[in-house]
């Protein structure tokens, strides 16, 4: 009866360590979260921005690095953005055919948030919202105007030819 005591209290202590793991991980704002569309970026440029910034002992938000199974994918990335202190926006040829771009983009813009754009093979006059039919009017009208703040906004370019 003793042995079970202790495999219990040890189990439990370990319960609570990984819970209070999780909510540490989970209510620390992240400093900056990392706008991109991933199948364009991910493994590169957006990647090489995630190590650096950790390395500085900044707490960047990815996606595929920072999400867990089970996540609720708007619930968790719309609270990340809320949470951030900044933005980065990596642009590229096909970020515009993206929803999730665009919805981040936009939620940046009316949560006034400081947004650092980078051109990853494209020239910010490129840059359009693509009407495909399926997206309602007014959501359409918002991706314009958040696309448009952050067109004309200072930024960084990037050539991926060139690294």
């Amino acid at each position: 009866m003793h042995r079970s005591a202790a495999i219990n209290f040890h189990r439990n202590l370990f319960l609570l360590q990984n819970q209070t793991q999780l909510a540490k991980r989970v209510t620390k704002p992240c400093d900056v979260f990392l706008n991109h569309r991933g199948i364009d970026t991910k493994r590169t440029i957006v990647s090489l921005l995630y190590d650096h910034l950790s390395l500085l002992n900044l707490r960047p938000f990815l996606d595929n690095r920072t999400m867990k199974p089970g996540d609720k994918l708007f619930d968790k990335i719309d609270s990340a953005i809320k949470g951030c202190k900044v933005g980065v926006a990596v642009f590229s040829p096909r970020y515009c055919d993206s929803y999730f771009c665009l919805h981040e983009l936009a939620l940046f813009m009316e949560s006034k948030k400081k947004v650092i754009p980078i051109f990853c093979d494209i020239k910010p006059s490129q840059l359009r919202v693509v009407e495909n039919g399926q997206c309602p009017p007014e959501k359409l009208s918002k991706f314009r105007l958040a696309l448009e703040q952050a067109k004309n906004t200072v930024g960084l370019t990037y050539d991926s030819s060139k690294g």
